[in-house]
Formats: structure tokens, sequence, C-alpha cells
């Protein structure tokens, strides 16, 4: 499997000719691009960073063999668009092409008591090959190989990152959700969480359009 890497919490992945889209939101200048390229999109929930309404119901109306998947209020939110919008929930499994996720998780991370926490659910792909968690620290019931940790945001907080990671063990990381930070935060936050410091895991820091083999 192949990952692409966009700006903050989206990822394409691609196997053997299927192409998935994670989390295209408006914090994302290419998420058009990647979006039109997709077989399927799956959304971890409804927050604008990852979940640009209008470019997905632009992208469903273009494409009719378009597939979205997300929590039930994305799907509320899309519409049915023929039966092609999905609802899901933890314990559901899912299928396009060449790649299968499973989904994990419930809600979003804590901000705040005074702001309401929308469902959140993550997706691991592959049997284990890709796990991403959207925005919550939930740590599915399964191996992963490849975590894509979100670093930045109002609701992240470093030492709760590392002991996600020492629960998930991972054999390696990819940061995501990283905008919030100047390039010295992501630096020093990778420092923190990578080989040399919490968690003795490689920590990747890739830019917009890099892509990787996982």
């Amino acid at each position: 499997m192949q990952l692409t890497k966009h700006a903050h919490a989206c990822v394409t992945l691609e196997k053997d000719g299927t192409r998935l889209v994670i989390d295209p939101g408006t914090l994302t200048p290419d998420a058009a691009e990647a979006v039109a390229r997709a077989h399927a999109v799956l959304i971890t929930h409804e927050h604008f960073d990852h979940f640009d309404e209008k470019l997905v119901t632009a992208a469903l109306e273009a494409r009719p063999g378009l597939q979205v998947y997300g929590t039930t209020a994305v799907a509320a939110t899309l519409g049915s668009h023929g039966g092609r919008v999905h609802a899901v929930a933890a314990g559901d499994t899912l299928s396009v092409g060449s790649l299968t996720a499973t989904v994990h998780g419930h809600r979003h991370a804590l901000i705040h008591a005074d702001i309401p926490c929308p469902d959140n659910v993550g997706y691991l792909l592959d049997d284990g090959a890709v796990y991403h968690p959207g925005d919550a620290y939930f740590a599915p019931d399964a191996p992963v190989h490849t975590l894509l940790l979100p670093t930045s945001g109002p609701w992240t907080k470093l030492g709760e990152a590392a002991d996600y990671v020492r629960t998930v063990k991972p054999e390696r990381i990819i940061q995501i959700h990283e905008l919030m930070l100047s390039d010295l935060g992501q630096r020093s936050t990778a420092h923190l969480l990578g080989e040399q410091g919490l968690t003795g895991t490689p920590i990747d820091r890739l830019q917009p359009g890099t892509t990787v083999q996982l």
C-alpha cells in the first residue's frame, strides 16, 4: 500500500489501483484533486478541517461511482445520493476494491466541558497496515503497523499522545494534524514523541505531497 500525505489530517491510500481518501477538509489545499482521483472518501467526523461538505457534495454529484463513509452526522449532512453515502460506527467493516477498513472508536477527544464532543471514528486499513484515528486517541484492539498520529489542535496533549503510542505499539508513526505547529514546534514534537523520545518509535514528518510505501 502507498500513502500520500496531504496537508493537515488528509491522506490518500492506494493499493492495486484502489484509492481511498481520508478526511479531505478545508485546510487541505489539494483536497479536491485528491477526491477527484479516489474511489471512496472516508471521514472521521464532521469538523471542517476533516470534512469539506461543499467539496464532497460536489464530488458526489459529479461522479456517480464515488462512495462516501462517515459518522451518522456526516451521512445526514450529505444525504443518501442514491445509497452511496454510508453511515458507519465502531465494529463495522467496509470494503472498496482491494482495500478493507474496520471502524473503531466513538467520540472526539474532549476539548473542554463546554464544547460538545461529536462522534468520531477511526479507520484501520488492510489488516492493520495503517490506522487513522481522526481527532481521538482511541486504541483499536488490533495490531497497528503505521499509526497516523495527531500532534496539534485544541484537544491534543503531548503526554497523552506519548501514552497513546505506548498503548497502540505501532512500528512506525506518521505525524498528521500538524498545521497548528510551527516548523520548530513540529521538530520539537517529533523529537519528544519519536525514537529518541518518550515512545522509542520512529516518527516521520512528511511534507504535503510526499508518498511513502507502507
